[in-house]
């Protein structure tokens, strides 16, 4: 059977299970539709928020960033897995125990404010938004790659599947259906690491086969690794870092404490029977996520030796790296770069016309690298690699079974409509629950209420297919941004919440806007939006668009700092909360005991 044909039966069959069990589990309920009825036991909620959690960004990009960056890459493991501790200690028990659908819920009634719950809606809509631009654009690369169809047309199918299961089954479909997709995703991801392990180390495990010797010599794998790329002109893979010790700091604490306040995985927690399988629900999703994000170093190593093995025969031979013979003729490349060439993810240019594909490093700061490539007839790099094709490429790469193939194809659609879903739902909730029912339609019936979830989850699936075919310049290519503005906007509010009892509706508020706006206001101006007489604002301060050469990505920390501070000065101006809400506060610190989650606003 060809590829092709087998990429289709494969795809097909993960869609029908996924469609299948959003029929299987509509929801009857505001209660099924927003919480899955609260049912949902530890280890399932596990495994679909850890579906919820790993989006296109994890599957897709993730690896293919580490590939890039080399050790620098670390601080997305750092910031991702630990965000999901601060989640699991610091604030999914006490979530659950308040009882509430939604995070806006949760902060209108500890601030006994509509004003504070619409602010939390418009940092969540921003957030959630900025975020599934990213789960669109994977869908579209894979479904261009692996369907044979524009990214365009894989936009619209993906969008058409996610209204299947998201609209009809809510809460209830999306748990089961990350549950299917969890597993779909993991064995996507370490059946081809295993493969290539075996292939490279002789070892079957991927974690371990990082640090093994490659077969038939006594050199590790990163260390072999480490002389390619140094001999190609390209920073040692051990030890590159992401810019200053600082930005890296900054980025890891920005990922990190945005996991922790992103909406749609908080969402998750209010779906367990009890505050208990609330912790030990984030406990599973820790065990699950740690699958794949301890395999990623392997898979971004291997995959990397292994495009450099492809293009350089030398590499795994011994010899020159810039001997005319050593580089790949055009005409012999793989059948693999020719299908990822068409995607637009993979380009060769033929800068010196000798008929090779030379990929060294333009910008080398190794002046004999360099030497020796300019004597090779070297005019600058000729081939380009989007970090995005490293995962989805890589069994090709490995020339692995088509079936493993086209479980990629598969695993990598998963990852990004599981997400897609989870993000919809928080969107669809904070709109129907928070703003119809919580300000402007506190009467609305049941049925009226489950009917303008529905509607705004339809509008918001076609909104964000929308930003998926048109992709704003400041969102393009990074879902870190969707994690500083809740890093910088939510966290701080939900903690503020949760563990001061003095903090009052205008501290929160005001923190709240001063976070969204100044990482807002930092990231538009990093793209030349903000001009002062000519000059870029941020270019004032420690070097071209930036704040002590911090990235956009990563300011969601500061913005957070920012929040707390702008919060305690207005709290200390103004009054204290009532009495009531002071001992709510407490109540809820207690580990004892949990309301149902019925989703009742505080009047």
């Amino acid at each position: 059977m060809d590829l092709q044909t087998t990429i289709y039966i494969v795809v097909g069959l993960s869609f029908a299970l996924y469609i299948g069990i959003a029929i299987w589990a509509r929801a009857g309920s505001t209660s099924e539709f927003y919480v899955a009825g609260g049912g949902v036991p530890p280890v399932m909620n596990g495994m679909a928020t850890a579906a919820d959690w790993m989006s296109a960004a994890s599957f897709i990009s993730m690896a293919g960033l580490i590939a890039n960056m080399g050790y620098g890459g670390g601080l997305f493991l750092m910031g991702w897995t630990g965000g999901y501790v601060l989640l699991a200690c610091l604030l999914a028990p006490y979530l659950r125990k308040f009882g509430k659908f939604t995070v806006p819920q949760f902060i209108g009634d500890r601030f006994y404010s509509k004003t504070a719950s619409t602010v939390a809606v418009v940092c969540l809509l921003t957030a959630s938004i900025t975020y599934i631009i990213g789960q669109m654009t994977g869908v579209g690369v894979a479904f261009s790659r692996f369907l044979g169809v524009s990214s365009e047309t894989g936009i619209y199918v993906g969008m058409g599947i996610v209204f299947m299961y998201a609209v009809f089954g809510g809460m209830k479909g999306i748990t089961y259906t990350q549950v299917a997709q969890y597993i779909v995703l993991i064995f996507a991801y370490t059946i081809p690491a295993i493969f290539i392990s075996l292939q490279l180390t002789g070892n079957p495990i991927p974690q371990l086969g990082l640090g093994s010797d490659m077969s038939g010599s006594n050199l590790s794998l990163l260390t072999t690794l480490d002389q390619v790329v140094t001999d190609l002109g390209f920073g040692k893979y051990t030890t590159t870092t992401a810019g200053s010790t600082l930005n890296m700091f900054v980025y890891t604490m920005s990922l990190m404490i945005g996991t922790a306040g992103l909406p749609h995985v908080i969402m998750r927690f209010f779906t367990v029977p009890k505050v208990a399988d609330a912790r030990t629900s984030a406990g599973w999703a820790l065990v699950f996520i740690a699958i794949l994000y301890t395999t990623a170093p392997a898979v971004a190593a291997m995959a990397k030796l292994n495009l450099h093995s492809t293009v350089n025969a030398a590499v795994m031979k011994g010899g020159d790296l810039y001997a005319p013979e050593a580089s790949l003729k055009a005409e012999e490349r793989p059948d693999w770069m020719k299908r990822w060439e068409k995607t637009g993810l993979l380009k060769f240019e033929d800068k010196n016309g000798d008929g090779r594909i030379q990929y060294y490093n333009d910008a080398t700061k190794n002046a004999d690298a360099k030497a020796k490539a300019e004597q090779a007839g070297w005019k600058g790099n000729e081939l380009t690699v989007n970090a995005d094709i490293i995962v989805l490429a890589n069994p090709e790469i490995a020339l692995l079974p088509n079936w493993v193939i086209a479980l990629v194809a598969a695993g990598g659609l998963a990852a990004a409509l599981s997400t897609a879903a989870g993000l919809l739902m928080a969107i669809s909730a904070a709109v129907s629950h928070d703003l119809i029912k919580g300000v402007f339609m506190p009467d609305i019936t049941e049925k009226g209420e489950l009917m303008a979830g529905k509607i705004a989850m339809a509008v918001a699936i076609v909104i964000s297919g929308w930003l998926g075919l048109n992709p704003p310049g400041f969102a393009a290519g990074t879902v870190a941004l969707a994690f500083g503005i809740a890093a910088s906007s939510l966290f701080p509010a939900i903690m503020m919440g949760i563990f001061s009892k003095k903090m009052n509706k205008e501290g929160a508020v005001s923190g709240m806007l001063a976070g969204l706006f100044v990482t807002l206001f930092y990231v538009f101006a990093h793209k030349g939006i903000f001009f002062i007489k000519g000059t870029e604002f941020l270019g004032l301060i420690g070097g071209a668009n930036s704040f002590f050469g911090i990235t956009p990505e990563a300011f969601g920390a500061i913005g957070a700092l920012i929040n707390f501070g702008v919060a305690f000065v207005v709290d200390k101006l103004t009054q204290e909360p009532p009495e009531h809400i002071q001992h709510l506060v407490e109540s809820v610190r207690v580990p004892r005991g949990a309301k149902a989650v019925d989703g009742a606003h505080a009047h």
